[in-house]
């Protein structure tokens, strides 16, 4: 085993959407073991406005990397994407891989991630998170950056983020 991959969906997707599953795919093929944590539970409370399920998700992916016991990646997308940051600065993470990062849940919380190895893909027409704000933040850790012409769910660019997240575990 490479290592393990633990990809977090967002907020109203779930772990079978199609991004996390091409990033599953990649993952397999390369090696990896990994896992889809299912938050939709946390999702059905409609509580993310006032951060209110962000701490349950926190507390499942920390149980997650406590269960790997070996070297772990993080990936995730909008939501998954932050808390996969923010839970990054508890652990020993080999890698992230960010897609569509909310860099400021709100004001009050601003993604903070530990300095490994990153990775991100962000649509230049992201109708939530501004691709300037995204640009700064990884240009401050010095990230790797795709920036597509696409929307906050990446629709048009699935194949392109599996092969950025291929291109980052290749890399360890």
């Amino acid at each position: 085993m490479r290592g393990h991959c633990i990809l977090s969906h967002g907020f109203e997707s779930g772990p079978d959407a199609t991004k996390v599953t091409a990033l599953a795919d990649v993952a397999a093929r390369l090696g990896f073991t990994c896992e889809r944590p299912d938050y939709t539970d946390l999702d059905a409370r409609r509580d993310v406005s006032a951060l209110g399920d962000v701490g349950a998700r926190v507390q499942r992916l920390r149980e997650r990397i406590l269960a790997a016991g070996g070297p772990v990646v993080l990936a995730g997308s909008s939501l998954g994407a932050w808390i996969s940051g923010r839970v990054s600065l508890e652990f020993d993470i080999k890698a992230l891989f960010l897609m569509a990062p909310p860099v400021r849940l709100d004001t009050q919380f601003p993604l903070d991630a530990a300095r490994v190895p990153t990775s991100i893909v962000h649509g230049w027409a992201d109708e939530l998170i501004p691709a300037r704000d995204v640009v700064d933040w990884a240009q401050d850790r010095r990230a790797t950056l795709l920036l597509v012409d696409d929307t906050h769910r990446l629709t048009r660019h699935v194949d392109a983020s599996a092969q950025a997240f291929a291109s980052l575990l290749q890399g360890l």
